[in-house]
């Protein structure tokens, strides 16, 4: 049987990091296997879900790149085939429709709290044969009462579960709404999911899910549960970690390939190797180098792997995501950090003024300036590294560092403190749009 995996998220919120390394595994081993990756939007919590969120899903993958090849597929429009399978456990004896008022539940959970015991459904309704269009009544599934269910999971090992501690859980709500393990497992059987990767916090949702695929007579997806992301106080990742939405990440200017990248890092290894493409990754994914123990979130290698693509990405490709020239962007590959980095520097290099030097420039920096600017007029045809000559001669002659002549000057041309290399950039900005800056910045120097 051909590989097929899915990425099903709620549309509950943004599409985050973890919920973004899932997708990639299940899209990593559905490319490598020539397989199909399909996207599912479980949207049955109707109160939470947004289309807004649904849109950020979708335009999150995309800009990651993590096309899919079926869907996407929304729960709320397939009830019917939800009530189908239902009605199928019910004549098998499987499942069962329930009417125990909330009131009735409410007070055997209190009697249990009482007793210092969890609660467990009492099976009121397993034999009552109430009939379908019963006011308020639930479909339950019937669980075995003794035995266990037992998995192998491809990143947690062999899992086992007692059936005496399952309950039989509500699968359809009186609305005809399904809940989440029966709304998966109907999905799963009807798009052909021959493998289920997610997060570890589905573990305990996996054996009353194998039940239930066994009772609708189809084969056991195979299991890889991924653990959980934690900050670098290994507490569960949060916002004050830096677990923003995907298109935050876009937004401040990093690659998608640098993101993918480093996701892939963040759980599974391959020898010493950190930098990979795309190719690279779909060759050598696998589950065994999966590791089962939490990943730490570390926002400065991240910050680094963007750096690393910026450098290896052609220049005509990073010009084209920046609006920069590519001979600027050259400039600025080795020390870009961000593509925002190149865009805001271009658009500061573009501008004819740059009255934020103002501020910038230190009275006592005009002399320096001053004669930066004769060397700079008398030496510019000589290119880049003659200018840089002329400076560190000045710069010895004054008994200072280059920079404390170079500082002053990249931030008159630039209107910044950070840029790339400070010649090659006079020569792209050109003699007369440099001088202009040069006395611009002195004359509104107080």
């Amino acid at each position: 049987m051909s590989v097929r995996v899915r990425f099903a998220p709620s549309p509950t919120g943004y599409l985050h990091i973890g919920g973004a390394r899932t997708a990639l595994f299940n899209w990593l081993w559905a490319r490598k296997n020539q397989g199909v990756f399909v996207l599912r939007i479980e949207d049955t919590d109707q109160s939470r879900s947004t289309q807004e969120s649904e849109q950020a899903i979708l335009e999150s993958m995309k800009w990651l790149g993590l096309e899919w090849d079926e869907g996407p597929y929304f729960q709320m429009k397939r009830l019917a085939t939800y009530d189908r399978h239902a009605e199928a456990l019910i004549a098998r004896g499987r499942a069962y429709r329930c009417d125990c008022s909330k009131e009735t539940l409410d007070a055997l959970r209190a009697v249990a709290a009482k007793e210092k015991r969890g609660f467990k459904y009492p099976g009121t309704c397993r034999d009552k044969h109430l009939p379908r269009g019963t006011p308020g009544a639930v479909v339950r599934f019937r669980m075995p009462e003794s035995g266990e269910t037992a998995f192998d999971d491809l990143v947690k090992g062999r899992i086992v579960t007692q059936h005496k501690e399952l309950q039989d859980e509500v699968i359809v709500r009186a609305d005809g709404v399904p809940l989440y393990n029966f709304g998966a497992v109907v999905d799963d059987i009807e798009m052909k999911i021959t493998m289920v990767a997610r997060g570890d916090d589905h573990v305990v949702n996996t054996p009353r899910q194998i039940l239930m695929y066994q009772a609708l007579d189809y084969p056991v997806p195979v299991f890889a549960h991924l653990p959980m992301i934690l900050g670098a106080d290994k507490q569960r990742l949060s916002k004050r970690h830096g677990a923003v939405s995907v298109l935050q990440y876009r937004d401040e200017g990093y690659l998608p390939g640098a993101l993918i990248n480093y996701l892939a890092r963040l759980g599974w290894s391959h020898g010493d190797q950190e930098i990979f493409s795309i190719k690279e990754l779909i060759e050598d994914f696998d589950w065994e180098h999966v590791g089962a123990t939490a990943g730490v979130f570390n926002p400065q290698k991240l910050e680094w792997l963007n750096q690393q693509w910026i450098k290896s990405t052609p220049a005509e490709e990073i010009a084209r995501a920046t609006g920069a020239s590519p001979e600027f962007v050259k400039l600025m590959q080795e020390r870009a950090k961000s593509l925002n980095e190149i865009r805001d520097a271009w658009q500061a290099y573009m501008v004819p003024e740059l009255p934020q030097v103002v501020k910038e420039v230190a009275p006592d920096a005009a002399p320096v300036l001053k004669e930066a600017r004769v060397l700079i007029e008398t030496k510019f045809a000589g290119g880049a590294h003659e200018m840089e000559q002329a400076f560190r001669q000045l710069a010895e002659q004054r008994g200072l560092g280059l920079g404390k002549i170079a500082q002053p000057v990249r931030i008159a041309v630039t209107g910044t403190t950070v840029s790339p290399p400070l010649f090659e950039t006079i020569l792209l900005l050109g003699k007369e749009k440099t001088l202009r800056r040069i006395d611009a910045a002195l004359a509104r120097i107080p």
